[in-house]
């Protein structure tokens, strides 16, 4: 196999294309050639100050995740909160659901899955926007 030159510009596209989209890898196929990006989980910088006054204490916060009414993504896609542009959303902050009822749908590989509340109760919090990139797992509402 011939050796594979590395087009810079490729890269940067595809780089680009993971930031728009919220991607956390991308793979690119030309003939028998592939180019796989993928963005590396970053630790952020830890500061330390200096303080004499005692730390204060913060409640704790609840992750939305470890929520028991949270409703998480069933897999990787995009998450619309309508059926349709222009048309009005299955549900908004306050609304009752029943178990079964529609809370928004992912589009993945161009099929429209909708996703079903798990319980009944009330939306308290919508924690994606609509169009935005789904991860598998990904905590999208709260139904409490």
């Amino acid at each position: 196999m011939p050796p594979f030159d590395i087009d810079p510009e490729t890269i940067r596209k595809l780089a680009e294309l993971m930031t728009e989209t919220g991607l956390s890898e991308i793979e690119m196929a030309e003939g028998d050639r592939r180019v796989r990006v993928s963005r590396a989980a970053m630790a952020a910088p830890v500061h330390f100050a200096a303080s004499t006054a005692a730390p204060a204490v913060a409640p704790a916060a609840v992750s939305p995740a470890s929520n028991p009414g949270a409703v998480t993504s069933p897999m990787v896609g995009t998450a619309y909160l309508q059926a349709e542009p222009g048309a009005p959303p299955f549900v908004s902050v306050g609304s009752t659901v029943r178990v079964g009822d529609t809370l928004l749908i992912i589009e993945a590989m161009k099929v429209m899955n909708p996703i079903k509340a798990p319980k009944s109760g009330v939306v308290s919090q919508i924690l994606i926007s609509d169009g935005q990139p789904v991860e598998y797992g990904e905590p999208m509402m709260i139904v409490e």
